[in-house]
């Protein structure tokens, strides 16, 4: 398994080695040992969530309240997608960046995204199956979204694509209007969090 620390902090991808015969192929995208020497902590998995998106569709920019958070391990099962991880921490030193990794059914790289970061993706061919390991299960009360389309962000969204939005998401905030209404995570808050998750 091989891994990248991504340019946001706290989001890493992993590249399994793959295996093909007669029979088609094998992959394992999720390898304890390699995430837990990238993160420092094991993944505590409580909530599985799939999704199959139609060609365009953008979900997110989604983040959780931290702590406790939601950390998540994801990889795509079929189709193809561009998986878009944004730091939406407030004070920290990658704030406002984000990075992206495509995500298929051919190479089956995986993401992993500490709790507060936020996290979005588009699919690039339809029937696009993305499968997420989540940390904690769902909260509604406790779940947030930045607007994918902010022109401040400017997201690596394909141009030929025309994006398909849930209402939700369309109408979440900017980045900064985000952050001044007090929404973001901040980010001594994520560290100190992460501090003890590896701490046991």
């Amino acid at each position: 398994m091989q891994v990248r620390e991504l340019d946001v902090r706290d989001a890493y991808e992993f590249i399994p080695p793959r295996f093909s015969d007669d029979r088609g192929l094998f992959v394992a995208p999720l390898q304890e040992p390699a995430l837990q020497e990238a993160i420092g902590h094991p993944l505590h998995v409580a909530q599985t969530n799939h999704s199959i998106s139609v060609r365009g569709a953008i979900r997110g920019v989604h983040f959780a309240d931290t702590p406790p958070g939601q950390a998540k391990y994801i990889y795509c099962a079929r189709g193809s997608l561009l998986d878009v991880v944004v730091d939406v921490r407030v004070g920290s030193p990658t704030f406002g960046r984000w990075d992206a990794v495509r995500l298929d059914d051919t190479e089956f790289r995986a993401m992993y995204l500490a709790e507060g970061l936020g996290h979005a993706f588009i699919a690039l061919e339809d029937n696009t199956a993305m499968c997420y390991l989540c940390s904690v299960g769902y909260n509604p009360r406790a779940e947030h979204g930045i607007n994918p389309l902010d022109p401040a962000l400017n997201l690596p969204w394909p141009a030929e694509l025309t994006p398909v939005l849930s209402e939700k998401d369309a109408a979440a905030p900017t980045l900064a209007e985000a952050e001044a209404s007090g929404l973001l995570p901040w980010y001594a808050d994520c560290v100190a969090h992460y501090e003890k998750l590896r701490a046991g």
